[in-house]
């Protein structure tokens, strides 16, 4: 409802958000893409492309730390009778090693008055609980949302080399900004650089 009420008056801000900055700051072109970019290419308040997920030098020692932990909790699994677990952590070894071996697609990321676009994906705003933007510039730069689904409860946005102060300026429009910490799935996987 707040955005229905509110579209008019934050089209006209941004308009002049959009006229006062420098030049150099200029919005890419449109890209050529099918499906819900196109649907909402017109609306587009900001739009960048980024890679899906950050690559991450592979470590041998870390790599080689985690198959012997995979590999023990497999030789105990085995020595438990406990085939079941066995199985599950094979199939973690195996999935992980794909994942870490993908290169990742870049994707166009556009905010647009109804959520954010991601590929071919939308977050309606009416769905997102809040966000925080997670930058320092030599090691995290992500908009994370924090949805009202249960199985992802927060999704990662990355803004490769996007001004945030921009972007939080557009989606306070729409969405509360609220403080998140990181967990510890996203501790761990940065750790292991997966």
């Amino acid at each position: 409802m707040y955005i229905k009420n509110h579209k008019q008056s934050f089209r006209d801000d941004n308009e002049a958000f959009l006229k006062s900055r420098p030049a150099e700051m200029e919005m890419l072109p449109a890209p050529e893409s099918e499906g819900l970019l196109e649907q909402y290419s017109k609306d587009a308040l900001w739009h960048w492309s980024a890679p899906e997920f950050e690559m991450y030098e592979q470590n041998k020692r870390r790599l080689s730390y985690v198959a012997l932990v995979l590999l023990a909790i497999i030789v105990y699994a085995t020595f438990t009778d406990n085939p079941i677990m066995a199985i599950v952590f094979v199939l973690i070894g195996i999935v992980a090693y794909m994942y870490s071996s993908k290169e990742p697609r870049i994707l166009d990321f556009r905010i647009v008055p109804e959520g954010i676009l991601a590929g071919n994906e939308i977050y309606e705003f009416e769905n997102i609980h809040s966000f925080w933007i997670f930058y320092d510039p030599r090691y995290i730069k992500v908009i994370s949302l924090h949805t009202r689904s249960y199985l992802t409860p927060f999704v990662h946005i990355p803004l490769e080399n996007e001004d945030p102060v921009i972007i939080r300026r557009i989606l306070l429009k729409y969405i509360p900004e609220i403080k998140q910490d990181h967990n510890l799935a996203e501790m761990l996987e940065r750790f292991l650089g997966i």
